[in-house]
Order: structure tokens, then sequence, then C-alpha cells
């Protein structure tokens, strides 16, 4: 059977928004199938990602939103992941299609995080943690990360400079994208001189929270070439799935093994190799995130990760010539949850279609999506995308 197609994609703008949950979700659902026939007419069922219910107090979402679609009588789900739930929408979308169990499937996620406030979001967020340990002893998102982020430093000699600069290239690429949330350039010293949120990490090296929908459109080759042209369809090469252990405890804080397990199969599943890879949209809650998911992903040589900040000809040696996070990353464009994984969709479907104006990486052909939720190993989604 051949390769399931990306035929549309939509994401509201991100971060705050007045905006509820099922009226971002619409807002991307329009954008995806502008030109397209209404919803009813082309989907056959609907994975819904969202990483909680606390925010809006509303559970079903699968159904909520698929009646929001028009949709009647399909198989609508809501899939949980934490941070990953959008990516495993878009994994159940795509073995759907593969599998020959539906035509067409909607991949959606939706996250309204500011109806929470920033204590909701943060206890919602803390729920991905291992309950008997760390909730208990108080963890959060930032201090968990701090851990991975302090063990990096020491053993390879980076610096908070370093992980700066992987903020500001982000700031930049989110510049230049009309959907992000933080659209201004900032500087290292912003970074520097930004308060601790958990060191070594910085206000400047979080990832915001924000609200969103974004939608995906997965369609097998027929439908994808009875619905569209052949430049508006990507194709999905290879996905995979790795979850790891929840507890932080007894791990590799430098080496994130599923997101290396994960992409290794999907390279495999595509018949390719890291430096094939063009452009990549990787999981950058925290800016130590993305440099150990490069490195993780084999992009770059084991304490090379925060050189993702450098151009491609500038690198050290053993590092492809990947541009990572032209959309601006979580970091910039914004991390609302469950949309996140397809937000990563959205930026790669349209560099690998041309449409991402004014960032647009030329000659993009083959693109790497790495979505992770809890902390870092718990959960990784990938997936490789072609034009």
């Amino acid at each position: 059977m051949s390769n399931p197609r990306i035929i549309a994609v939509g994401l509201s703008p991100v971060g705050s928004s007045d905006l509820p949950g099922r009226d971002l979700f619409s807002v991307a659902l329009a954008e995806a199938f502008e030109g397209l026939p209404d919803p009813a007419d082309v989907v056959d069922a609907l994975y819904l990602g969202q990483q909680s219910e606390t925010y809006e107090n509303q559970i079903m979402q699968g159904t909520l939103m698929a009646e929001w679609a028009g949709l009647r009588n399909v198989p609508a789900e809501r899939v949980e992941g934490c941070a990953a739930a959008g990516a495993l929408a878009l994994k159940n979308a795509v073995r759907d299609v593969r599998a020959g169990a539906h035509d067409a499937v909607l991949a959606a996620g939706v996250e309204k995080m500011t109806a929470g406030g920033t204590e909701g979001a943060t206890n919602a967020l803390s729920a991905a943690f291992e309950r008997a340990l760390e909730q208990r002893s108080g963890v959060t998102a930032p201090s968990q990360y701090a851990l991975l982020a302090q063990r990096y430093l020491h053993e390879t000699g980076v610096t908070e400079r370093d992980l700066a600069e992987i903020a500001v290239k982000n700031h930049r690429n989110g510049a230049a994208n009309p959907r992000a949330q933080f659209q201004k350039e900032i500087d290292v010293d912003t970074v520097l001189d930004s308060e601790y949120i958990a060191s070594p990490l910085k206000l400047f090296d979080c990832a915001p929270i924000g609200d969103a929908g974004a939608a995906v459109v997965v369609a097998s080759e027929a439908v994808a070439d009875d619905l569209v042209s052949t430049n508006d369809q990507v194709r999905v090469l290879g996905e995979s799935v790795a979850a790891n252990n929840l507890a932080v405890a007894e791990r590799d804080l430098t080496h994130i093994e599923g997101a290396n397990v994960a992409t290794s199969r999907a390279y495999e599943q595509a018949g390719i190799e890291p430096g094939d890879v063009d452009v990549a949209e990787v999981h950058d809650a925290f800016t130590v995130c993305e440099a150990l998911l490069a490195e993780a992903a084999g992009f770059a040589p084991e304490g090379t990760g925060v050189e993702t900040a450098k151009a491609p000809g500038d690198r050290s040696a053993g590092w492809t010539d990947v541009q990572i996070n032209t959309s601006g990353g979580l970091k910039a464009r914004g991390h609302p949850i469950g949309a996140t994984g397809l937000a990563q969709a959205v930026e790669v479907y349209e560099q690998l279609t041309g449409r991402a104006d004014g960032r647009q990486v030329d000659g993009a052909d083959t693109g790497l999506l790495i979505n992770e939720g809890g902390l870092a190993d718990a959960v990784t989604a990938a997936h490789v995308l072609a034009g």
C-alpha cells in the first residue's frame, strides 16, 4: 500500500485567546478545508490530541470536535500523551490510512491552557510526572528539565550562553511566522538577564503556555489525487512511537533513548538517513531539549547539539545540514500542548510545499517531526515527511 498523504493543514494563531477550545479548533479546520469539500464529505474518522481536560473542565473532546466539524457517527477519539498528544493523533491517522481502515482521517489538536492560569497549567503539566515520588516531591516541568540541563552542562562544557543562542535563533524564526506567539527577535543578553525559573534554565529558555487548535488531513493516495494536486501532497514515509519510562530515576539524562529509538525506526521505515533530512521540528519546550533531541535524532555528535543555533556551514564536523525549528519552535511559535505535535506537522508541510513565506528553506524535500510527552523519554513520536 502506498504511503499516506497529508493533503491539508490548519493552525489557529498561537497565544492567549478569547476563544474557547472548540472555536480554536474551528479556525484551524476552516483553514485546512479551504478549497476542499465539507469535512463530512471527506473525513472517515477523527483523532483529537489533548493534554488535559482540566483547563475547560471538558472530557469527550473527540465527540465534541467531531460535532463541531459537522461529522456524525464516525469514530472520534481523544488521544492523550501529555505534550505528545498531537503527534499521537497524527500517528493514529497515518496508521489507519496505511492499513486501509479509513480513506481520510482528521488528526486534530486543541488546548486552551490560559483558561487555567499559570497555576492550573503547572498542576496539569505536573500530572505527567510519576506520582508516588516525583509529584509528591513538588516537581514541576521546569525543575525536571533543569535536571537534564544541569547534567548536560556538567558533562559537555556547554554554557548557559550556548543555550541562550538557541532561544535567540528560534525567536528570529518566530518573527517570520505569522502564527507564532512571539514574533519579535531577542538577543543573548535578553535571555541571560532574564530570571532563573529553575537553574540553569531562565525565563527565555522556557516555552510559554498558550492556546491554539490544529488540524491535519491524512488521506490515501487515491483520495489525495482526487482532492488536491500533487504539489499539495506530502507523503508520510515513516512514523514511530517509543515509550521508555515515566520517572526520571535511573535514566541517562543526557541521552534521550526514546527519541533515538523512535527516530531510528522512522528513518528505517522511510528508507533514509539523518543526513537526508532538510528541515526538522523538534520539541524545544526548553532550550536544552532542542540540543538533546538534535543529538538523539542523529543530526549532531554527542555534546554538540547546541550548535542548532549556528548556520549549517558553521557547525562542527559530523553535523548534518538540517535546519531546525524554522517555525520558531515551541519556544517562539508557542506550545499549546495538545496542538503542538500537529503545529510541527503544519510547519514541515508548508516547508515541503513551498508555502513557508519569509522562512522558506530552499530545496526542502524531506522533514522530520519529533514530539515528546512527559519528561523526555516518557513518550516520543517521530514522523518522516517528504514532498
